[in-house]
């Protein structure tokens, strides 16, 4: 516990002397955005790997259609179970300003009961945006990351083999258009509202390009005047992207992720005087079977029996004096003079914001 806080401060204390933002690291330009497309297909040429019919009934319905698409008709009646086809789904991430021919990475995966897509191919299948629309079609090689082997009833499997990835395997077919701005205005929306930063962010532009350029129009947005023509907004983009905008004061906060113990805090976390008492109960239980084992000839059974032991102990909690803390490194140092484990310390973290004596937001997640 003590070498976990250790590290975090000499963490904290390291962000406090970090060089200011660039606007480009703290804002988006409104409009300029990726889409994520979504796609369905099949993976053929897998060894014997593939869905099962019976439990995947889409699978075989997919090879069906697609094989009279092509020409091949399947007699009325005809099963279709082929244990090297799986049906999968893509998953493609459109970047803002694609163009016609351009290449995209293609994430496959599994949806019916595929062992593994390991050696397998895709067939042209077409990517689709949240409107309905072909945006790309994909195809090609499926390059899976993971391994296994099974035989006998024994199996060794190192990392996902129902997940691949083709590297550029999807082309694009339609374009979104982009538009830097509207009219002779560009909005820049911060990541993170704040009014200070906002005020900042407007200082920053204007000193940079003069006075009147930037405005802000809330704490989350801020409207731009940029030129005309495109190679010169791109170009004032550009050096407006990489200004620098001290940032804002942080809020104090401490997050704790209950399930693994996990504690985390910023710099502006802040303690007053409080006075804590901490205390350990134990409880043991112990089973201690016993056999009782009848003399020879006299006609009794063997009788099984369980003793049971309880115990409690309870270790004596001292009151521990904490002082005020103004800065991370008092913070730590106070917080490890109590001696408790992660669990322990979530509890009295609580405690002393219900008592006003931490004065930082907890989020528990």
């Amino acid at each position: 516990m003590k070498k976990f806080l250790l590290a975090l401060t000499c963490l904290m204390l390291g962000a406090q002397v970090l060089a200011a933002d660039r606007l480009k690291d703290i804002t988006n330009i409104a409009g300029v955005r990726s889409n994520q497309l979504l796609g369905y297909g099949l993976v053929v040429g897998l060894d014997g790997s593939g869905d099962k019919v019976t439990s995947s009934p889409f699978t075989g319905q997919s090879l069906s259609n697609m094989l009279t698409q092509l020409g091949v008709q399947i007699p009325p009646g005809t099963k279709v179970d082929p244990k090297n086809v799986a049906a999968v789904s893509l998953t493609a991430t459109l970047p803002p300003f694609a163009r016609k021919g351009q290449a995209l990475d293609v994430t496959v995966s599994s949806i019916g009961d595929a062992k593994s897509l390991r050696g397998g191919t895709l067939l042209l299948s077409p990517l689709k945006g949240a409107d309905g629309q072909i945006y790309g079609m994909a195809q090609g090689n499926v390059l899976v990351g993971g391994a296994g082997a099974s035989a006998g009833g024994s199996k060794a499997q190192i990392n996902q083999l129902s997940v691949g990835r083709i590297a550029g395997g999807a082309t694009v077919e339609r374009e979104v258009p982009t538009a830097l701005g509207n009219g002779e205005f560009i909005n820049l929306e911060l990541q993170e509202a704040n009014f200070t930063m906002a005020n900042r962010v407007v200082q920053a532009i204007n000193k940079a390009f003069g006075s009147g350029t930037a405005r802000a129009v809330d704490g989350g947005l801020v409207e731009v005047r940029a030129p005309f023509d495109s190679n010169q907004r791109v170009q004032f983009l550009s050096r407006m992207e990489n200004l620098a905008v001290d940032p804002a004061e942080v809020s104090p906060l401490v997050i704790i992720n209950a399930r693994t113990g996990s504690i985390v805090m910023n710099q502006a976390v802040q303690l007053e005087p409080c006075a804590i008492a901490h205390g350990n109960l134990t409880v043991t239980i112990s089973n201690n079977p016993q056999v009782s084992q009848p003399p020879a000839l006299s006609g009794g059974q063997t009788v099984a029996t369980n003793q049971a032991n309880v115990s409690v102990t309870s270790d004596g909690g001292k009151v521990l004096k904490v002082a005020k803390s103004a800065n991370l490194n008092q913070v730590v140092s106070a917080l490890n003079a109590l001696g408790a484990t992660p669990q322990d310390l979530i509890s009295i973290l609580q405690a002393m914001k219900a008592a006003g004596s931490l004065k930082a937001d907890l989020q528990i997640i």
